[in-house]
C-alpha cells in the first residue's frame, strides 16, 4: 500500500521534495521568474510588513515607473499568487495591493540573500548593497 502523497503526487507539510543538480537548479530558475522584473521587487519592498497600498500610492513610491509597467508588474505577482487585489466598488474605483500570506513569507527568503550579499568580500560587496545616504 502506497501513501497519500504518492498517489496524489504532492509533499505533505513537514515533508521536503528531494533534489537533484538538475531538478533543484531548474526549480530556483522557476521561483527566480516569479521575481525577475525590473519592478517586482521594489513593489514586494514597498507591500512588506503587512501594508495595503492604493495602486497611486504604489506608483508615487515608485519613481520611474509607468502606469502600464506597474499594472503588467502587479498582474504577474497577482497570476503567480504573491499579491492580492482588492477592488473596491466606487467611483472613482478605488484598487488596493496588499501581499499573500505565501508572498509575506517571502520577506525572510530575500533578508537572508541580503545577509549573504553583505558577508561579500569587500570589491564584490561594493557591487552587490547599495548603502542608504548618510549611513
Amino acid at each position: 500500500m502506497t501513501s497519500t502523497d504518492e498517489k496524489v503526487r504532492y509533499s505533505p507539510e513537514g515533508k521536503r521534495a528531494s533534489y537533484t543538480p538538475h531538478s533543484g537548479a531548474q526549480s530556483v530558475q522557476n521561483v527566480l521568474r516569479v521575481l525577475e522584473g525590473r519592478w517586482k521587487l521594489v513593489i514586494l519592498f514597498q507591500l512588506f510588513g503587512g501594508q495595503v497600498r492604493r495602486f497611486s500610492d504604489l506608483e508615487r513610491a515608485i519613481p520611474g515607473v509607468s502606469q502600464k509597467m506597474l499594472i503588467q508588474q502587479l498582474r504577474q505577482l497577482e497570476s503567480d499568487g504573491v499579491v492580492g487585489r482588492i477592488v473596491h466598488h466606487q467611483v472613482p474605483p478605488k484598487v488596493e495591493y496588499h501581499l499573500t500570506e505565501w508572498g509575506q513569507s517571502l520577506c525572510p527568503a530575500l533578508d537572508a540573500l541580503l545577509l549573504w550579499a553583505e558577508g561579500a568580500p569587500a570589491e564584490v560587496r561594493s557591487k552587490l548593497i547599495e548603502e542608504m545616504p548618510g549611513s
